[in-house]
């Protein structure tokens, strides 16, 4: 089975040509810098806790985003050499420039942490400050770092002072709404070394309720002189645009809206929107995706870790609820893109589309 698949995709690791668009009428075409990394637009894939391993984060890569950023990965779980957690610091060669996202609250813990992401080879450490979920933030990590900013800012510094490479911070609003201070906030993480803020303008509380509020993400802005990358609904290249043009941010960081659809990345990179792909284009590319995510995890975890994407791919494309569960369900990786296989009518499958 990986043999044929292997042959289906003959030539998918060719890397995507450059974008090629007017950088004068996109705004989002353009590079632009965090501290001494140098980024070819400003389109950034997001940290996606669960998701955005090295399989995920070259798809990204490969479709056009400028950018990518690991899922969440436990500063403990490094310093005590936790062999599942290591793992998740692997980077490949053609996925540069990368970033690893790192949460905790010891500054000593999460410094040595940066290091270890630093010789891993990634070219940013970002801190997570976002994180909603209650059995990170009941730690005092996560978004829950927003209510102690002696601490946060302390993390930071401690983490700026151990490396060479940029120190970022991906934060939400506030733990509640009511009592949220982002841009006082963004503008200490500065002060402490952060050399750019992800910015969702959501509190915790909130988790992703209601509207991205993205008034917000101009208040930190102008708080501060380090890039503000903006994250929260946004969903298609005018959206990133409208962002970018309201709030003076540096760029756009795509999370949800990528899953089930990479191609989104290349669609705000250049502000052009391509045809939806067809099913045998969308099947290629789940099939390439999955082959990557076998070789990030191995067999038995790529399999429980590809039947989340499933519907997410096939939706609209008008595959039966009985089918998509079938493809859902089935026990093995190999099992599942058989029945992909299937679907595609025993046709040869093409390439993925590069972004």
């Amino acid at each position: 089975m990986k043999k044929r698949m292997h042959n289906v995709l003959l030539g998918r690791r060719q890397p995507a040509p450059p974008v090629q668009a007017d950088a004068t009428a996109w705004p989002l075409a353009r590079g632009f810098s965090i501290g001494t990394l140098d980024l070819e637009n400003r389109v950034v894939q997001a940290p996606l806790a669960g998701i955005a391993n090295w399989a995920f984060r070259r798809q990204s890569r490969r479709h056009g985003a400028g950018f990518a950023v690991s899922e969440m990965i436990a500063s403990m779980g490094i310093r005590h050499g936790n062999r599942k957690t290591l793992d998740m610091l692997r980077i490949v060669a053609d996925e540069h420039p990368v970033g690893v996202q790192v949460f905790g609250t010891d500054p000593a813990t999460m410094a040595e942490a940066a290091r270890r992401v630093e010789e891993a080879g990634a070219d940013l450490v970002d801190v997570n400050m976002g994180c909603p979920v209650p059995k990170i933030c009941k730690t005092g990590a996560g978004a829950a770092l927003l209510d102690d900013l002696d601490r946060a800012g302390a993390i930071v510094a401690a983490m700026a002072t151990a490396v060479r490479i940029p120190v970022t911070v991906k934060m939400r609003r506030g733990v509640r709404a009511g009592d949220a201070r982002p841009a006082e906030a963004a503008r200490r993480l500065a002060d402490a070394g952060a050399a750019a803020i992800f910015f969702h303008p959501r509190a915790a509380i909130e988790h992703y309720a209601g509207t991205a509020d993205h008034r917000s993400t101009a208040e930190v802005v102008r708080a501060v002189e380090v890039p503000v990358i903006a994250s929260g609904d946004i969903t298609t290249p005018a959206q990133a645009r409208a962002v970018v043009d309201e709030t003076g941010c540096a760029a756009v960081a795509i999370g949800r809206a990528a899953l089930g659809n990479p191609w989104a990345f290349g669609d705000m990179a250049t502000g052009s929107v391509r045809p939806r792909p067809s099913l045998e284009e969308t099947l290629a590319e789940v099939v390439a995706f999955a082959e990557d995510v076998r070789a990030a995890l191995g067999d038995h975890r790529a399999g429980a870790y590809m039947r989340k994407f499933y519907p997410w791919y096939l939706t609209g494309h008008g595959v039966a609820g009985g089918l998509r569960e079938e493809i859902v369900t089935a026990p093995t990786l190999d099992s599942a893109l058989d029945r992909l296989g299937r679907l595609a009518g025993g046709r040869r499958l093409a390439p993925p589309a590069a972004a």
